[in-house]
C-alpha cells in the first residue's frame, strides 16, 4: 500500500468527534488517522451548544478548505481523504486540488456546478435561509430527527442530539451556492474517488450521490459508487456503520 495516512473530514451540524469509532477502526488496520475539526468546531458538542464560538458565524467554504489544505501540507505524505456530507464536498475539492491520493465521499454534498434536488433544498432551507444572514444555525431536536436521525425513534434521536449535534455557520452552508471556488473541474483526470449513498438519507438521497459520481467525465480515472440500503444521513454513526467502514477499507486496498 502506498499511503498509510487518512484524514477524516466531518460535515455540517456535527464535529470531528463523529469520527471517533472510524478512527479506531482504521488505526487497527495500520493507518495513521487524523480527524481535524473545522474552524469553530473544536470541543465536545454538548459544550459547543452551550457556548457557541464567537467566530463560528464568519467561517466560510474558503476558510475550511484553507484550513484542511494547510493541515495536509504538514503531513509526511499525501493522505487518503474521507468525508461525510459537506466533508464529502471537501474531499472532492481536495482531490481537485491534487492534495490527496484517493477520496471517499459519504453522503456527500455537491459542488457548485451540480444542482441539488428540491428535497435537499427543502430540508436544508432552515440553514441556508437567506433572511438570516451570516449567523449561527443550531438545529432543533425535531430538525435533527427529520434530517439526521430518521432511522431512530424520537427518544433515541433526542439522546443522539445531545452528544452529536453541533452549531453551524450559515455562511459555510451557503458559500458553495455562490463561490466560484466551490465549482470543480469534472473533466480532468483525477485520483480515485468513491461515492457512498444511503437509501434513507433525507438530505442527500442515494440517487443524488450516484448523479454526482456520474458527473465525473475522465474515462481513465476511477470513480465508484455504492448505495447502502436502509441507511440515513447518519450512515457513519448509526447501527452497522462497520459494514460501511469495511467496504471503504476494501476499496482502498484496490486503488491505493
Amino acid at each position: 500500500m502506498k499511503t498509510k495516512t487518512i484524514v477524516f473530514i466531518h460535515g455540517l451540524f456535527v464535529n470531528n468527534t463523529s469520527w471517533k469509532e472510524w478512527k479506531s477502526y482504521f488505526e487497527a488496520q495500520g493507518y495513521t488517522v487524523h480527524t481535524p475539526a473545522n474552524p469553530g468546531h473544536n470541543g465536545d458538542p454538548r459544550d459547543l451548544k452551550k457556548n457557541i464560538p464567537a467566530d463560528l458565524k464568519n467561517v466560510g467554504f474558503d476558510d475550511v478548505i484553507a484550513h484542511l489544505s494547510e493541515f495536509i501540507d504538514t503531513l509526511p505524505e499525501k493522505p487518503i481523504v474521507i468525508g461525510h456530507s459537506f466533508g464529502g464536498l471537501m474531499v472532492q475539492k481536495l482531490i481537485d486540488m491534487g492534495k490527496a491520493v484517493a477520496g471517499v465521499s459519504i453522503d456527500g454534498a455537491p459542488p457548485k456546478n451540480i444542482m441539488a434536488p428540491f428535497s435537499t433544498v427543502k430540508i436544508v432551507w432552515p440553514v441556508v435561509n437567506f433572511f438570516k444572514g451570516n449567523t449561527v444555525f443550531m438545529g432543533s431536536k425535531e430538525w435533527y430527527h427529520k434530517a439526521f436521525f430518521n432511522n431512530y425513534t424520537k427518544e433515541e434521536s433526542d439522546r443522539l442530539y445531545e452528544t452529536v449535534a453541533a452549531p453551524e455557520s450559515r455562511k459555510f452552508a451557503k458559500d458553495p451556492l455562490f463561490k466560484s471556488s466551490a465549482k470543480l473541474d469534472l473533466k480532468k483526470p483525477h485520483e480515485p474517488l468513491l461515492f457512498i449513498g444511503g437509501e434513507n438519507d433525507a438530505i442527500f438521497p442515494a440517487e443524488f450521490s450516484r448523479k454526482i459520481a456520474q458527473s465525473y467525465q475522465d474515462k481513465n480515472s476511477i470513480v465508484d459508487f455504492k448505495a447502502f440500503p436502509g441507511r440515513s444521513h447518519f450512515i457513519a454513526g448509526e447501527k452497522n456503520w462497520e459494514e460501511v467502514a469495511q467496504y471503504v477499507s476494501e476499496w482502498l486496498k484496490k486503488v491505493n
